[in-house]
């Protein structure tokens, strides 16, 4: 909602209509982790400022993300398990970095985030994509690799690298029914 004018002049804010979200920002993917170090350089508004709640109407942001958190291991991981179970509500999917074509090779992984406690094998980039996106209230690819496959997604780049996009299907939409949201530059 928008600020109202009250009785002499002053302004009210009326409260965010959702009072949190965490964002899930996964940089599994292939690229350098750019776009993560370009948000700290943020200043209109800073991270700071968002994370701790100085932008009036902003619901309060948790942010995870493995370049800049400091949780590790089951700690970190387990913001991202609570979003699979359906506890995690609402939360942002961000994908940083090209997604890995996982189906073209007969061993091995090219990326991956956490180990699968039931299995003890690395949870691939497009395992958490597909357990993730589709109870995200939005997906958003950041950055040229994310966005569009970047400098991996190069003919004869044996990772068949694409684009989110592509991964998911250019008509895929979240559960609010809103499309993917690509943020193109290198970086953001």
């Amino acid at each position: 909602m928008a600020a109202e004018t009250a009785p002499y002049g002053r302004v009210t804010q009326h409260p965010s209509a959702v009072p949190e979200v965490h964002i899930l920002w996964i940089t599994a993917g292939l690229g350098c982790d750019g776009d993560s170090v370009s948000i700290t350089a943020a200043t209109q508004p800073s991270i700071e400022d968002v994370l701790l709640g100085a932008i009036p109407g902003l619901p309060k942001v948790h942010l995870h993300n493995p370049v800049l958190a400091y949780e590790c291991g089951d700690d970190f991981l387990k913001y991202w398990y609570m979003a699979e179970e359906g506890q995690l509500e609402p939360f942002v999917l961000v994908v940083e970095g090209s997604i890995p074509n996982e189906k073209i090779k007969k061993e091995g992984y090219w990326a991956a985030l956490g180990t699968d406690p039931t299995t003890n094998q690395p949870i691939t980039t497009n395992e958490w994509i597909d357990r993730l996106a589709p109870k995200a209230t939005a997906v958003i690819a950041c950055g040229t690799c994310a966005t569009y496959g970047g400098i991996h997604a190069m003919e004869g780049n044996p990772t068949g690298c694409m684009g989110l996009a592509d991964y998911l299907g250019w008509n895929w939409s979240s559960k609010a029914g809103l499309p993917i949201v690509n943020v193109p530059g290198c970086p953001v």
